[in-house]
């Protein structure tokens, strides 16, 4: 029985810290734009990338 007077106030901590981070991270812009993450993986970035070159292609 004695544990919870450890393990409430423990928990009451690792609450606060949780709820710490979440509010830096709203506050640092973690969660301004959720969706064109997810987009951009749709995109062909082809054009970026160097082209390669074959063999068959020098004299």
């Amino acid at each position: 029985m004695d544990i919870i007077y450890v393990l409430v106030p423990l928990s009451l901590v690792l609450l606060a810290v949780a709820i710490g981070i979440f509010f830096w991270a709203v506050k640092n812009g973690q969660f301004d734009d959720m969706d064109s993450p997810a987009h951009k993986i749709l995109f062909d970035d082809d054009d970026d990338l160097p082209k390669k070159h074959d063999s068959s292609d020098q004299i």
